[in-house]
């Protein structure tokens, strides 16, 4: 039998009917046998997290100013769902420590992470798991730096203790026993960590949405969900703005090669998004995986004649980029030309700077800047080696008159990456996702019939 770690985030923990969800959840599989929660979250658009209104207590009370209103929020939220579960446990003392601790000086960090360890003891009570604080194994340097290896060792010699366990997300301690949490989402590191500790089979990440996109839902209408993505595709797709898994949620797992399915607290019966190992061959060539995309870049291009040439010029370019503390997101070159695409918040006001530096210093025939771009990023295994993808892509931006400023296809031939205008990024990534998605169901559907 295979062992599964179970993450609820905060919409899953909202009120007493999530924490009901949650229990159906776990013992409706006897492999899932740890739980990591998330504090509660939103339970309507206008409600507040409940984190965020521990973060508050600990600003007012480091201002000397009460904050015993809005503590009292958080006090009627878990008293109320510990009333409506009809489990027997008095959290009125835990509740009233913390109060003590944060009037006294407790950390932003212990305060915010009441909100996990609270969760963890109802939801521990309510499963009748064990209840495991996470202080026992997971460990921060004195510098507050998460410690990856010390943690790995902690973990397998305490969770080997307990057969079924509830573990709170977010945090973990320094040395000295004082309270380090990671950053906000990090609930996901601690699901991933726990996976990796008891060698689990599958790392399931509940959240309120039945799994990944292929497109942005603002964009494109009613895109398909993806059924299963590689950590190298996920990685692609995060780093150009999709909404998913940050890379520090995914490390542990990554490192053991164990799956990861983000699944729907509230639809738990559908498929969800398989996350697994960089191996294997796709299922079908020319498809992809995803379509994510960011604005707000700038493009800055150098041209000079025989600069292929001239020894050290791109180096020189970017180490007057490190001069100013620019970093850049790519560089398409040719024999007389390079260029830099920068973020738009990494300029921010250095621009001319920037510009009479590479003047001074590398005297160009021609310097052009090019701002409003945007990057979309088309991803997927299939693409690798299929003759007539990039043919496709550009064909559909043509046709729906899209200018393509700019290529870039990574080494890994997973992507290919296209600048355009900034006002026609939704017009691009909608005639991307309508030729190899849409053009794709209905060939499908042809066949079928």
């Amino acid at each position: 039998m295979g062992v599964k770690v179970a993450k609820f985030g905060g919409t899953s923990l909202a009120d007493a009917e999530q924490f009901l969800k949650v229990r159906s959840i776990v013992l409706s599989d006897e492999e899932r046998r740890y739980v990591v929660p998330s504090a509660p979250g939103r339970r309507q658009p206008d409600d507040q997290k409940i984190t965020d209104l521990l973060y508050l207590c600990h600003t007012l009370a480091e201002h000397s100013v009460s904050f015993d209103e809005i503590f009292a929020i958080i006090e009627e939220r878990y008293l109320g769902i510990v009333e409506a579960l009809e489990i027997d446990l008095d959290l009125k003392p835990e509740l009233e420590s913390i109060k003590a601790q944060i009037a006294s000086g407790a950390s932003a960090d212990y305060a915010a992470s009441r909100g996990e360890y609270l969760s963890g003891l109802i939801l521990a009570h309510l499963l009748r798991f064990d209840f495991v604080d996470p202080v026992e194994f997971i460990v921060f340097t004195h510098r507050g730096e998460f410690d990856s290896e010390a943690t790995q060792e902690k973990a397998v010699q305490v969770l080997s203790r307990h057969s079924r366990a509830v573990i709170p997300g977010f945090y973990g301690a320094r040395p000295d026993g004082s309270i380090k949490t990671f950053s906000r989402g990090g609930s996901d590191i601690t699901g991933a960590i726990v996976a990796r500790g008891v060698s689990a089979s599958l790392y399931e990440n509940w959240t309120d949405v039945s799994g990944f996109l292929m497109a942005d839902p603002r964009i494109v209408d009613n895109p398909l969900p993806i059924e299963q993505i590689t950590y190298r595709e996920l990685r692609e797709l995060s780093y150009m703005g999709a909404n998913v898994l940050h890379e520090d949620a995914i490390f542990p797992v990554r490192k053991a090669g164990i799956p990861i399915n983000i699944k729907n607290t509230n639809a738990p019966q559908d498929k969800g998004t398989l996350i697994v190992k960089d191996v294997g061959p796709p299922t079908q060539m020319g498809t992809i995986t995803g379509i994510a995309g960011r604005k707000d870049f700038t493009v800055i291009a150098v041209e000079k004649a025989l600069m292929n040439a001239e020894l050290g010029f791109g180096r020189r370019l970017l180490s007057i980029l490190e001069d100013n503390g620019i970093s850049f997101e790519h560089m398409p070159t040719g024999i007389d030309t390079i260029s830099v695409v920068i973020s738009d918040a990494q300029l921010n006001g250095r621009l001319d700077r920037v510009l009479a530096s590479i003047r001074n210093k590398l005297s160009p025939d021609l310097i052009e800047v090019h701002p409003n771009m945007a990057l979309i990023a088309t991803v997927g295994r299939g693409m690798a080696r299929t003759p007539g993808v990039a043919a496709k892509l550009f064909a559909a931006l043509a046709d729906a008159g899209v200018n393509v400023r700019m290529i870039d296809q990574g080494s890994s031939e997973i992507n290919i990456i296209v600048g355009v205008e900034t006002e026609d990024f939704e017009v691009a990534v909608r005639a991307i996702y309508d030729a190899f998605v849409r053009a794709r169901s209905s060939a499908d559907a042809g066949l079928a019939g």
